[in-house]
């Protein structure tokens, strides 16, 4: 299956809004986008551009506030209005694949969330996920101001999933502190460990050159399934079919996935509309199916990927769940 490009189709650009408090790890984060060899073109919005270190053999040239990438990507400091500067990174000849904005350490990411539903942006461009960084030595380490323990709370909140960093530095009675202060305040949070905020960019970018193929390292047979690991610390799951599968069946399941995993994705040959490919996308606890405008060249099929904690899930049961969505039963 060839790699669909969104942009270029004219579809709305899928958006990731980074949050968390400062000296989280977002910046790190960020470089490790910015010079990764992900294939797309993706558009970094940050605050300061001046915080973000980027080596100098990929810096291809520098125009007002906006850096280009030798790996295709763009930076872009963001400095007044979020609407206009988002509006104009879209306009540039070689239209963004995927927008990444770094909130500012003490924002409240309510008001930019909703900044995304303004008539100028909504059909422009979609809210993929909220991700926020979280410091594991941190979070407690101001007992004598509250008030932080509440802003980066409030920007857990809003997030659909937290990247737990800095693990190594922290003493698992820590960790296990942090798991229950979660657990307490909020419910369906997907949470990842990590140092150095080394996660895959499957679980970041979900959408762009959508091409489920990259993380299989072979095809399963029709409607059978195979489990292999991206990294160390991550599983992946892969279900293929030719059938067609039923739309309502396959959003209760999507919905009902287990906790243990962070990104669902897949393009999906559908009973109720087969001649259009339809794109599945669950980021933790956002289910999305959208349509494609045609099948092409290529064969209706089914090709559906989970990313999850290791051990997390029951591959046999991911199957039956995928399995028991086919318009015609096995």
């Amino acid at each position: 299956m060839e790699p669909c490009d969104y942009a270029a189709a004219g579809a709305s650009i899928p958006l990731t809004i980074l949050t968390g408090f400062l000296g989280a790890g977002k910046t790190t984060l960020l470089n490790r986008i910015l010079s990764g060899d992900h294939g797309l073109r993706v558009a970094v919005l940050v605050n300061d551009f001046g915080a973000i270190n980027i080596d100098a053999d990929l810096v291809v040239g520098i125009t007002g506030d906006v850096i280009s990438l030798a790996n295709g990507c763009i930076c872009c400091s963001l400095r007044d209005d979020l609407v206009e500067a988002v509006l104009q990174t879209i306009a540039r000849p070689e239209r963004p694949e995927y927008i990444l904005l770094e909130a500012s350490g003490v924002a409240d990411p309510a008001g930019i969330t909703l900044a995304f539903h303004t008539p100028r942006l909504r059909d422009r461009i979609r809210l993929d996920s909220v991700t926020c960084v979280l410091d594991a030595q941190q979070l407690f380490a101001y007992p004598d101001y509250p008030e932080l323990l509440q802003l980066q709370l409030h920007q857990i909140a809003f997030a659909d999933m937290v990247i737990l960093n800095k693990v190594d530095l922290a003493s698992p009675e820590t960790l296990r502190r942090i798991h229950g202060l979660i657990d307490d305040h909020f419910n369906n949070i997907r949470l990842v460990e990590t140092s150095y905020c080394d996660v895959p960019y499957e679980i970041l970018l979900g959408v762009g050159r959508f091409d489920p193929a990259r993380l299989m390292t072979a095809a399963a047979p029709n409607g059978e399934h195979r489990h292999h690991t991206t990294r160390p610390a991550f599983d992946t799951w892969s279900f293929e079919t030719d059938r067609p599968l039923s739309l309502a069946a396959l959003e209760g399941a999507a919905q009902r996935l287990p906790g243990g995993v962070f990104r669902c994705k897949g393009i999906v040959y559908l009973a109720e509309e087969p001649e259009r490919p339809a794109v599945l996308q669950v980021v933790c606890r956002r289910v999305e199916i959208t349509r494609l405008a045609g099948w092409e060249r290529q064969r209706p099929a089914t090709r559906i990927v989970t990313i999850s904690a290791p051990g997390s899930v029951d591959r046999d049961e991911l199957w039956r769940r995928f399995a028991g969505c086919l318009a015609e039963p096995v």
